[in-house]
């Protein structure tokens, strides 16, 4: 069973939880840090205009060598993030949804990022060495609450 970081109470929230996901954990931080707050509807607009290359992400964490976009400052189109963040957030509609909720009056009160397991590797190299080749991996946990 999963252990969530807050404790939320059960007739008010629906939770869902990504685990080991293939995605920058620092993209995955600064998504995170904008969609808190949202409405799922409007949270869901904003990733698919990030995955479509519409709408810049701002960075707010870990913007050191990032490029300038129009009107934004340093930013990016964190696009592989995004759609994993996207199937989270339609995950917790559904359990709304089950819950007996109404699926477009919740917003997102809780969202974090944590470091996942890392999928060892290694690349061969000359005269016999190697390389570590390590896969790094997010998980993601969002909690939706009704709003009134």
């Amino acid at each position: 069973m999963v252990k969530y970081s807050i404790e939320a109470d059960p007739e008010k929230t629906a939770k869902a939880y990504g685990y080991e996901l293939h995605c920058s954990r620092k993209d995955s931080i600064n998504l995170a840090y904008a969609l808190k707050g949202m409405k799922t509807e409007k949270a869901k607009k904003f990733l698919e205009e990030i995955i479509e290359m519409k709408r810049p992400l701002p960075t707010i964490f870990h913007k050191r060598k990032r490029s300038h976009q129009k009107g934004i400052g340093a930013g990016s189109y964190p696009q592989k993030a995004a759609h994993y963040m996207l199937k989270i957030i339609e995950n917790a509609e559904n359990n709304a949804e089950y819950k007996g909720f109404d699926a477009e009056n919740m917003k997102i009160s809780h969202i974090s990022t944590y470091r996942g397991r890392i999928i060892r590797g290694i690349m061969p190299r000359a005269q016999g060495r190697a390389t570590d080749k390590n896969k790094i991996t997010t998980n993601i946990e969002i909690i939706l609450e009704e709003v009134e």
